[in-house]
């Protein structure tokens, strides 16, 4: 785990917002077509926060690098869910270190 890697990605705060967005996925992305247990479609973002999607694709990229989220691709659709392991791991590694 990178934690510096983490650290920088959680540096910004649309990034926060959607990690925080996605642990209760059900409270805001509700309009969602697809099973929310597939993640959250990319376009939810965009929707969500009115950013254009290049920009949403790179704030997702940045977090899913840092180990944040995980993608999984169901055709044209790109879907992302928080990586609960590696983000309890990094906090008591935090915790630890701090």
């Amino acid at each position: 785990m990178d934690k510096t890697e983490i650290l920088k990605a959680l540096a910004h705060p649309v990034r926060v917002d959607f990690l925080e967005w996605m642990k209760v996925p059900e409270e805001h992305f509700s309009n969602q077509l697809h099973p929310l247990e597939m993640g959250i479609c990319a376009k939810q973002f965009e929707e969500r926060c009115g950013l254009s999607q290049s920009t949403v694709s790179t704030h997702l990229s940045t977090l899913e690098k840092a180990g944040l989220v995980k993608s999984s691709r169901v055709g044209q659709w790109a879907f992302y869910s928080r990586d609960e392991e590696k983000i309890a791991a990094f906090l008591s590694d935090l915790k630890a270190t701090l």
